[in-house]
């Protein structure tokens, strides 16, 4: 399935976690507020039961989200622990 960015539901989930993360970058030592993405922790395509649950996006400047472009599961346990200090 494609992501469609006018849904209603991707909307809703992409301004939940921007909110939740106060509209910074979540990467350590980043904290940018600036061209802000909403990563899915876990992908898009391999976990459709979570794409628009909060707990599985986390708040990435563009920079921070393309750094880690293709080694996205060596991050899953870090954004894990920075979500988890935030509930």
């Amino acid at each position: 399935m494609k992501r469609h960015y006018e849904d209603p539901a991707y909307k809703k989930f992409r301004i939940d976690v921007l909110k939740r993360d106060n509209f910074k970058c979540q990467m350590p030592n980043c904290k940018s507020n600036k061209n802000l993405q909403v990563h899915h922790i876990q992908t898009w395509a391999n976990a459709s039961s979570l794409r628009y649950d909060p707990y599985n996006g986390i708040t990435l400047c563009k920079y921070c989200h393309s750094s880690i472009k293709g080694k996205e599961s060596h991050y899953i346990k870090t954004f894990r622990e920075i979500i988890d200090g935030k509930i």
